[in-house]
């Protein structure tokens, strides 16, 4: 008998133990190591493969999608290979940090590492940040940081998930005056034109893909570097817009939301029946030169997109 009240006190003293860590906050939190490395690289901007002299990280526009949790340590690596002819950096919009120090460029050959933690979860857009900066997300350094947050009820389960990132191009990003001046030819969702819309460049292979009544979260970039963003599903409505990502700014039931350059949001929507949204930027002169993507709500869906490493459609 005492043996079985010795075991159960040694229970609920560790039972008392968890709590009073968890409530001291003192579990250790997860480290998360980040690499980027940029890359000056020909990418092509269009479905028919037109080459473009970019400035990436990872050889990719976008980069990376970063995915990390509120609260976890991040522990970011820049890597500027000695190939490249500029210096590079990055600003990452969800963190905190000292801009001359942890966002200083970094030559050509060289490396650093700095850690910061996330407070606030959300959709959070990063780019490099060297001068001149115009020039160097012109040419294609940005990306997405998802910051999930710590609550996982903080949000309605997702069912797909979907990355955009809407950029201008600019026909020579040499010209600083050009962009100055605002003179761009095309609008683009994730580093190329018409790139998920077939119904008007017959050369695009891909398009965002559901199914009817699944949650399809739209995690929305505006890179700039000009032009601001009125982000509208054709024949739907999002669900709920999440201003910078974050739940505690849920909107209901809007038609368009305007999402400025260097800003994110997070759009849900959900379609009742099979068929196809298209995606677009409302200012037409950006939609008809690019920046249109069709989400098609099928029964068939291929289950694989939207989800794992399809939030990217590449």
């Amino acid at each position: 008998m005492n043996r079985i009240n010795g075991s159960r006190n040694v229970k609920k003293l560790a039972l008392a133990l968890c709590v009073a860590t968890l409530a001291s906050g003192a579990i250790e939190a997860r480290t998360v190591k980040v690499t980027l490395t940029p890359r000056e690289v020909d990418l092509p901007i269009d479905n028919k493969g037109t080459m473009y002299r970019t400035w990436t990280y990872d050889g990719q526009v976008p980069g990376p999608v970063v995915r990390v949790t509120e609260g976890d340590v991040v522990e970011f690596t820049l890597i500027n290979e000695k190939t490249n002819k500029n210096s590079h950096s990055i600003d990452f919009h969800a963190a905190r940090v000292n801009v001359l120090s942890e966002f200083e460029s970094v030559k050509p050959g060289e490396t650093k590492t700095f850690t910061w933690t996330p407070s606030y979860p959300g959709t959070f857009y990063y780019h490099c940040g060297s001068d001149p900066m115009i020039q160097h997300i012109a040419r294609g350094m940005y990306g997405v940081i998802i910051v999930d947050p710590k609550d996982p009820n903080a949000l309605p389960k997702a069912d797909r998930e979907y990355v955009l990132i809407q950029a201008e191009l600019y026909p020579n990003p040499d010209n600083q005056d050009d962009m100055m001046a605002n003179k761009w030819t095309n609008v683009m969702f994730n580093g190329a034109i018409f790139k998920y819309d077939p119904v008007h460049d017959p050369n695009a292979t891909r398009v965002l893909q559901a199914k009817p009544g699944e949650r399809v979260r739209i995690h929305f970039v505006n890179a700039g570097v000009n032009e601001f963003a009125s982000f509208h599903p054709i024949a739907g409505i999002w669900d709920r817009v999440y201003p910078s990502g974050n739940a505690k700014n849920a909107l209901v039931g809007l038609q368009s939301y305007v999402v400025g350059p260097g800003d994110a949001a997070a759009f849900d929507i959900i379609s009742p029946v099979e068929g196809a949204n298209a995606l677009v930027t409302h200012s037409l002169r950006q939609a008809l030169t690019g920046a249109i993507a069709v989400l098609q709500f099928t029964n068939d869906a291929d289950p694989k997109m939207g989800r794992g490493d399809n939030i990217l459609v590449r």
